[in-house]
């Protein structure tokens, strides 16, 4: 019985033994054994807990990724060109018109001082007469109405015209051309009363309505000693040539 007992006692020693063994080899294994599959755990999951998704990376532009941002400042810089451009093409194409010159004017004046140079010039064939001569000195035709209303000195009137020499139309007078009327000074009998000598004259225009003068009135002048004149004094109308008036 003691021996069965004691056989017993070492084999349950045997089997305690072994289990302590076992136990021990399945803590330390290869010199890692379970503490260095947790340390490898560990590792893991550090690594996993630092690796952030792609997704989640914060855009340095609030409110918008970095590529909608660049898109957004491209496509405002494009627009800030264009308009910059169209800017420019506006100020190129923007042009100030010149001010319009209107065109000379053809209508016919009427001749007057304004338009007009006249000549007075004493004859001696026919005697006792002098010669009205007068230039368009204008850009447009004028026309020489009636006859020259002449005014010698300080006189209050005008001298008669002589009907008989009234052309059949208006004397017409284009730029550079000339017009003439004659004076009979005085009575070549010596018939006239009031004879003077005067030394300056005023020869001023009609109209086409022959009321009144229009214009400027010209100042020929005439020789230093003067004309002599008395109450016979008469002038022509105005003649287109020079022979027409010298036949009055």
């Amino acid at each position: 019985m003691f021996k069965l007992r004691t056989s017993r006692t070492r084999l349950a020693g045997v089997a305690a033994t072994a289990v302590l063994a076992a136990l021990s080899l399945t803590a330390c294994g290869d010199g890692t054994g379970a503490k260095n599959e947790g340390a490898a755990r560990s590792t893991s999951t550090n690594s996993s807990s630092n690796v952030v998704p792609a997704g989640s990376v914060a855009s340095p532009h609030p409110g918008g990724s970095a590529s909608a941002t660049a898109s957004t400042v491209s496509q405002s810089t494009s627009g800030s060109t264009g308009s910059g451009s169209t800017t420019a093409r506006s100020k190129r194409t923007v042009r100030t018109p010149a001010p319009k010159v209107p065109a000379p004017s053809t209508k016919p004046v009427t001749c007057e001082g304004s338009n007009t140079r006249t000549v007075a010039a004493p004859l001696t064939r026919p005697v006792n007469h002098m010669l009205l001569t007068v230039t368009n000195t204008g850009n447009r035709t004028c026309y020489l109405y009636g006859y020259p209303a002449v005014q010698f000195t300080d006189a209050q009137s005008v001298p008669p015209v002589i009907e008989a020499s009234k052309p059949q139309a208006v004397v017409t007078l284009q730029p550079g051309e000339s017009g003439y009327a004659s004076v009979s000074l005085s009575a070549t009998d010596g018939s006239g009363t009031d004879g003077r000598t005067v030394k300056s004259l005023a020869v001023h225009f009609f109209g086409r309505s022959m009321s009144g003068s229009v214009g400027a009135a010209a100042h020929p002048s005439l020789p230093a000693k003067g004309v002599y004149i008395d109450d016979s004094l008469e002038v022509s109308y105005w003649q287109q040539s020079m022979d027409d008036a010298l036949g009055w």
